[in-house]
């Protein structure tokens, strides 16, 4: 019998594990071109402007560094085959590749905000769930968590005729696992998971009843639904009041909304934009379901992918716009202003016998 040499079976067990050493140098040379930080605000601003193209030009005005400098970053971008360009007029146009929107996109939509998460924490900010410094207890949530569960699912029943009582049970637990595992402060699950398994309750009666006369259901999907999808929801309900049912969802929801579109929340200062009024659960990140997709008119994504499912007889749009969670304040600012104008159009196509709200400010 031979005696395999460890190290030797280690070595065999690492590379069939690590990528290939020509993949890792054609990924490294692609990675290369992308850390700089202008260049990642010229890609994110390619990749979420409206038309999906842009000039040198106008990604000139993020920096003070001359013409030819925006150019040769440009042209760095391009020649891994991150952006395509062509010349019309005067004006050479920039996209980003099509094979490679989808990478860009959870490059800007996931990988990003994570780093920036922890980057933020290790910078003596509070610890990222799941580390090592996190509060016991931040992503598992509560020890004993069953009674109070039962007693949330027993209310629901008692309040939902229409929804079999074992329905309301697993609805309840589901959501508190869903919750549970985006992480963020586990004393808030229970009141988190009560709002948000009533919400998908009222979602699934919706769905099965009979649509003649309803109210218009609007959803908004982005992927951690803490920033987009939230202030789009919050703004259409802000004009909307009772004449449209908001809803928010993400793909991969975080564990809490971001900083900078809390504080716009909190600006809009009336409580009809809100889910609820309580602090708890007034904005919070929400997985999606089917349910709420069944249950919408309009399902409005945001940089989601192919997440959300697509079901007969619904109204979808695609909005690009950028991360408020990538943002300066400037650009938070124009986000906010942009998602502004889109749900004011939106709002008018649901509702066109009120008064023109297209042209209507925020109040």
């Amino acid at each position: 019998m031979s005696i395999q040499d460890p190290d030797a079976a280690r070595a065999t067990s690492a590379e069939a594990h690590a990528i290939g050493a020509d993949a890792a140098a054609d990924l490294a040379a692609t990675l290369k071109a992308i850390a700089d930080p202008l260049r990642l605000r010229m890609l994110s601003a390619i990749a979420t402007s409206p038309s999906g193209e842009t000039t040198a030009g106008e990604l000139a005005t993020l920096t003070a560094v001359s013409q030819p400098t925006v150019s040769h970053h440009l042209k760095v971008l391009r020649d891994v085959g991150l952006l395509t360009s062509d010349r019309r007029g005067t004006w050479v146009w920039y996209r980003v590749a099509p094979a490679y929107r989808g990478a860009v996109t959870t490059l800007l939509d996931r990988f990003a905000p994570a780093a920036i998460d922890v980057h933020g924490a290790r910078g003596g900010g509070a610890p990222a769930a799941g580390s090592a410094d996190a509060e016991p207890g931040s992503i598992a949530g509560l020890g004993n968590v069953d009674p109070a569960l039962d007693r949330v699912a027993a209310s629901l029943a008692e309040r939902f005729t229409g929804t079999p009582e074992r329905e309301c049970y697993r609805v309840v637990r589901e959501s508190y696992a869903a919750l549970a595992r985006r992480g963020g402060n586990a004393a808030h699950l229970v009141p988190l998971t009560e709002h948000f398994a009533r919400q998908r309750i009222i979602d699934a009666e919706r769905a099965r009843a009979a649509d003649d006369g309803h109210t218009p259901q609007v959803l908004f999907v982005c992927v951690a639904n803490a920033g987009r999808s939230q202030l789009a929801a919050a703004l259409l309900q802000h004009y909307a009041g009772e004449r449209v049912v908001v809803r928010s969802a993400g793909s991969a929801p975080a564990s809490d909304v971001h900083a900078a579109v809390r504080s716009i929340l909190d600006e809009l200062g009336d409580t009809a934009a809100a889910d609820v009024v309580d602090d708890i659960t007034r904005f919070y990140p929400k997985p999606l379901t089917d349910d709420a997709v069944r249950a919408a008119d309009v399902v409005v994504t945001m940089g989601c992918g192919d997440a959300c499912p697509v079901l007969p007889d619904k109204r979808y749009e695609d909005w690009i716009v950028g991360d408020p969670a990538l943002a300066s304040p400037a650009g938070v600012a124009a986000i906010r202003d942009e998602l502004d104008r889109r749900v004011r159009e939106l709002l008018a196509s649901l509702v066109p016998d009120e008064d023109d709200l297209t042209t209507e400010g925020t109040r």
